[in-house]
Parts: C-alpha cells; structure tokens; sequence
C-alpha cells in the first residue's frame, strides 16, 4: 500500500475537554476537529475505543467489539429527546456524594447542573456512576416513548452486530448482577455457560441486557456522526487494535474455544514480555493467549471479525504489539513475574492472507517497538506494513540508532513519543546526560526549544506519517503524562483544558504541515 505523506495528532476522545468529567462525543469533538482542520492536520490517533475495565485501560477492555459508553455526550441526547436539561441536575442522581458546598449554592437557583468534576483530569470514580445513571435515564424515556424514530435505527444496528452484540450485552447485564465480579467467579452454570442458565438470565435480565444494547447504538451512532465530520475535514482516523484481549471480557466468557483456559476458565498461560534491561523479571501482563490451532481450524474467522469491526470504527489500524504476531512470550498462568516464560511462534503472514482474502488490503500500521528479531522485520516486509519510530528513543546511543530521523525509510510512521512514553518536556527533564546533550545537538536547539524541535524534526522526516501527542505540540510537563505502564493506578486521566487548544497552535502545525508537505 502506498501512503500518502501525511501529519496528525494523537488524542484519545476521553482527554477532550467539557463539563461532564471525561471527553466525550459531543461539541468539543467537532471542535477537534475544526482544531485539526485549522492545523492542516490529516490524521487524528485514537487508542482503542471499546468499554474498560480495571483500572479504566483501554488495552483492557470489557469488549474487542463494544464502544465505551462512556464516550456517549450528553448534549447529543438533549438534542435526540432523549435527555433534558433538568436530566443534569444533581438531585437526579439519588447520591448526595456529588454535592459539594459551592455544588448545593448552583444546584439552589434551579439551572442546569452537573457535578463539579475536575477539568484537567478524569475522575473515573465519581463519572462512572454518574454517567450511567444519566444513560439509565435516557434508556428509560427512550422506552416510555420518547424518540420513537430511533426504533428502526436501533433494529437495524442490532442486526447487523448481531454477531457479539448480544453476547456482549448479556455479559454486561451479568457482571452488574454480580457486582462487577470477573466471569470465572460467577456462579458455575453462568461461568460455564449452561444453555438453561443462560435462558433463564436472558428472561430476568432482560431489561438490563437491553439498555446495554440501547447504549452500544447510542455510542456507534455518536461515534459514525463524528467519523462523517472528520471525513468531511478530509481527516482520517487511526486506531488501535490490540493482540491480546482482556481475560474479564465478554470475548474470553463466550468463546472459550479461543483461549488457553483451564476447566474453570482461568489462564493456563498468559501474556507479556521476557526480562530485559528495564525489567529484571519481565512484564507479566496477564492477558490469555489464543489457541492458534482452534482460530486456524475456523479460517481465523474470530480475527476477521474483529478487523472488519475495527474498520467501523476507524480508517487505518495501528496493530499493538507486532511482534506478538511472530511470536508471543508464554508465561505460566500460576506464575506472578514474567521470568519463567518462553517464546512461541504465532501464525504470521497466514493470520494477515486470511484477513487479506476476506476483507482485502486493510491498511495497517505495525507497532514494531521493542527487542525485534530478524523474523519480525521479514514479517513486516512481507506483509508491506509501515512500522514504528519514537524520537525519545533516538539519543541514548550513537547515530546508527533506528530511532534516528536520518536512518528513517519512508515505510515509517514516527512518533515524539507515544501513550506509554513521558510527555517530550518530562521526557527531556528526566533524561541523562549524554542524552540531553545528544539530542539538544542533533536537533540544534535549546533547551526551552527542545519539545517544539522534536516536533519539527519528526514532521522534516522522510517518514510518511508523522504524529505527535498534543501533549507534545502543547509542550506540557509529565503531569500531562497519559500511561505509566508500570504503575496500576492513576493512568488513562489526562484531559486537555478549553484554553490550551488555540488558533496559535493550529497556525503553527499548519505551518508545520504545509513546510514540510504533510
């Protein structure tokens, strides 16, 4: 595939700004995108989009298929009927929690309310209640009438994601009979999904699993509405897809068969990474593997069926972890390091034929970062995939460093930094020596220059796509840091504020973008 040379901005849709605790779908999406557009800004990078679990990673999603509910705007569903200004106001949630002094004052005048979440981060534990409740009650107007013009739109949708809508809804509809508890701790029948069971949840659930239903159109439909404006600004949409899935996911739960899963359904083996430099005992990261075998015997229809639901989602994939596709590093399900663990071969290029065969050249992107072997990089070629490149990573060595914009290719999509990196000014501040000194000449600049040079450097290369985190192109510290990969709590939480996003910054990555001819 031949790729147009192209710049854009890295920004997950929860870091958005807006008075409802976390990013979401609504007016500042468009207004992104405008930002965008004003930018001369041709891509916009999402991580995975689907409905998080623990921890609120969206690499450890609920769902491989499912959109985050969370995302869904409230303002879109005023405009649909679906909800009221008065829908906003505290009392509404039945939690007195939300009321704060300065709370109860606005909340005393009868105007429009919404709890005082903070603006500069995401606090998942007052949203999520929050915003479900507020979901509940649109569900439960929807269903006393209001909107009725959805019903056929809401029909249609369910048909056609009726391959892992349903299945997904009624995981959902269990694990908030079950106080959130993973699938394996649920009550056997359920946990083994015993046909009876299941029937008999279906019937008692039924309410629940279909306000999950009401709440995956709600979101698809929002997302499409963006999608169609970001295409109308001659924006694509990058994505992520993740290799490994959630072992709490409605993926493992109903396709057992997929997974190396003991009689309980729990891992026999998990995934992560070898020890190295970094980590004296690996990464144990705890997701199941596939069983190769099953999901080659079924023409990888599993696999097929999740890129096709990427794609309507997004407009290029960016695979996480490559090298997993080559080969995967295996560690005993019983084990809590990464030590004992050993590699073994993945399918490769037939997973990517059969992908090829059905849904043909689906444009993807390799994250290619990490201890490679030869075989990954044949693997790569082969396939004809763009990989990876992260400036951060470029100045710690010498000038043969793959990272280094002089030995790029244009096979190359290169990043400052990404969503598991320091911001480039936590980054720089944090790093050695040689480090500072190296990059500060390669880059011939000064140290209060330094984020704004990387962005220069990176959009100058021959690499045909060039991102940047607006972390970055807004030159914010490590407090604007999104995941650290090694701490279990706090990531996933930056927003961006309302007046951070300006025309002066659009005019220079217009600038940017129209030098270097992006």
């Amino acid at each position: 595939m031949k790729w147009p040379r192209a710049g854009g901005i890295l920004l997950h849709p929860t870091s958005l700004p807006g008075p409802y605790g976390v990013g979401d779908l609504g007016p500042a999406a468009l207004a992104w995108l405008d930002f965008l557009a004003a930018g001369r800004q041709k891509l916009w990078q999402v991580l995975p989009l689907h409905p998080t679990g623990f921890g609120n990673s969206p690499y450890a999603a609920l769902s491989a298929f499912a959109g985050n509910p969370l995302l869904i705007s409230p303002e879109r569903l005023i405009e649909d009927g679906l909800l009221t200004r008065s829908d906003l106001d505290w009392a509404s949630t039945g939690d007195e929690q939300w009321v704060s002094a300065g709370d109860e004052q606005r909340a005393s005048t009868g105007r429009p309310y919404v709890p005082n979440f903070p603006r500069g981060h995401v606090d998942y534990g007052r949203v999520i209640p929050w915003k479900t409740a507020l979901l509940r009650t649109a569900y439960a107007r929807y269903r006393r009438g209001s909107a009725p013009e959805l019903a056929a739109e809401l029909a249609s949708f369910r048909e056609r994601h009726a391959p892992w809508l349903p299945d997904y809804a009624l995981f959902a509809a269990l694990k908030d009979a079950h106080d959130g508890a993973a699938w394996t701790h649920w009550p056997e029948p359920l946990r083994e999904r015993d046909e009876s069971a299941l029937a008999d949840a279906r019937e008692r659930l039924a309410e629940d699993i279909a306000f999950h239903e009401f709440a995956q159109f709600l979101f698809f439909r929002q997302w499409a509405a963006v999608r169609a404006a970001a295409h109308e600004c001659g924006i694509r949409i990058i994505g992520d897809v993740p290799i490994f899935v959630a072992h709490d996911s409605a993926d493992a739960w109903a396709h057992r068969e997929l997974f190396q899963l003991d009689a309980r359904g729990e891992p026999l083996v998990v995934a992560g990474v070898p020890p190295d430099y970094f980590s004296p005992t690996g990464q144990r990261w705890g997701n199941p593997l596939y069983r190769w075998d099953a999901l080659k015997q079924s023409g990888y229809t599993w696999w097929i069926d999740r890129v096709r639901a990427a794609l309507d989602l997004v407009d290029i994939i960016r695979l996480d972890h490559f090298r997993g596709f080559h080969a995967y590093w295996e560690i005993p399900g019983t084990d809590e390091t990464a030590e004992r663990g050993r590699w073994v071969p993945s399918p490769g290029a037939a997973l990517f034929e059969a992908i090829r065969s059905t849904l043909g050249d689906v444009p993807l992107i390799a994250e290619d970062l990490g201890q490679l072997t030869l075989g990954v990089h044949l693997l790569r070629q082969r396939l004809g995939l763009p990989g990876m490149r992260v400036l951060q990573f470029a100045f710690g060595g010498n000038a043969k460093s793959a990272h280094l914009p002089h030995n790029f290719t244009r096979d190359t999509v290169v990043y400052t930094g990404t969503h598991d990196n320091d911001t480039t000014r936590g980054w720089f501040t944090a790093a050695g020596e040689h480090e500072r000194t190296y990059a500060l000449r390669y880059l011939d600049t000064g140290v209060e220059q330094i984020t704004r040079a990387m962005v220069r450097a990176a959009y100058a290369s021959v690499a045909a796509l060039a991102i940047v985190p607006l972390q970055d192109v807004l030159d914010l510290d490590s407090a604007a840091r999104m995941n650290f990969p090694s701490r279990p709590n706090g990531n996933w939480e930056w927003r961006v504020e309302e007046g951070q996003i300006t025309p002066a910054v659009a005019k220079w990555l217009a600038q940017l973008a129209t030098t270097y001819g992006r």
